[in-house]
């Protein structure tokens, strides 16, 4: 992801140069993210805390939902937001972090930051008022490799308005971003003498950002669940706790044709995920 910097005034209108980072290393743009949110918010500011004259407000963080992220596949989230100052606003900038202190690199554990500038469009009745729109496009394969965990993030909205007096808030908005699960089911012996017991297998994964690979996992509870052939109503049978690798394994009596999936129900930092029903053919 490419960060944008601030340069200097000209001509009483405040004009802003795209200085790009070299392309070398992902991880130094994460730490100019870092660097960046540092720099707009000044030490003597507490954290979640705002300074300036603009003011950041109905920010929606991907229409409200979660940010779920696998281990390749690249997302675009879109912030929308509205920024308000008299004095007209030249140009805003949009991060999401993650941390304790915004004005301290210490403390940000993650950030991500926009590939362009967010585009804002003032209002035709209020002066002063505009909405906003930033694109995050996130790799999860480099910009989470060693940058932050899942979790919650935070939204921090900075602006420059037209006399180049700059203003912040780090907290204007908060989402969750969480890893992408597998889940799966297959229910044994098929076919089956009604009556008798069915062992139920299964698997849970979850992207680990780390390795780009799906990983087990462990001591999370998922429902097994029956749907009688005919029917498209699912029913819990019973909650199953995963191993330590993310195996699930169960019995149940096969008393009617029907198919038998495992569900779980998502947990702070990853993304909930339901398993295919397998059928079983009772005879």
């Amino acid at each position: 992801m490419r960060i944008r910097v601030a340069a200097a005034a000209l001509s009483g209108a405040v004009v802003l140069s795209a200085l790009a980072l070299p392309a070398a290393a992902q991880a130094s743009e994460r730490q100019a993210a870092s660097t960046k949110l540092s720099t707009f918010a000044p030490k003597t500011v507490h954290p979640n805390d705002s300074l300036g004259n603009t003011k950041f407000t109905d920010a929606v963080i991907n229409g409200g939902k979660a940010i779920v992220l696998g281990t390749t596949a690249k997302r675009s989230v879109t912030v929308t937001y509205t920024a308000s100052n008299e004095s007209g606003i030249a140009l805003t900038e949009a991060f999401l972090w993650q941390g304790t202190d915004s004005s301290n690199t210490d403390d940000i554990t993650g950030s991500l930051g926009t590939d362009d500038d967010p585009s804002c469009t003032e209002s035709t009745t209020d002066i002063g008022v505009y909405s906003c729109k930033a694109v995050f496009n996130i790799n999860p394969a480099v910009d989470f490799k060693d940058n932050g965990v899942a979790g919650t993030w935070k939204l921090f909205l900075g602006a420059w308005d037209l006399y180049a007096n700059a203003g912040y808030d780090d907290n204007v908005a908060t989402t969750a971003i969480k890893k992408f699960s597998t889940l799966t089911a297959n229910a044994t012996p098929e076919p089956v003498k009604k009556g008798k017991t069915i062992t139920v297998t299964g698997k849970l994964a979850r992207a680990d950002w780390s390795t780009g690979k799906y990983a087990g996992y462990g001591s999370q509870s998922a429902k097994l669940q029956f749907r009688k052939k005919g029917s498209s109503t699912y029913t819990t049978l019973k909650t199953v706790r995963t191993s330590s690798t993310g195996a699930l394994k169960t019995t149940t009596k096969a008393t009617v044709d029907g198919y038998y999936r495992y569900v779980f129900a998502g947990t702070p930092t990853t993304a909930a995920s339901t398993a295919p029903g397998d059928f079983v053919d009772v005879k």
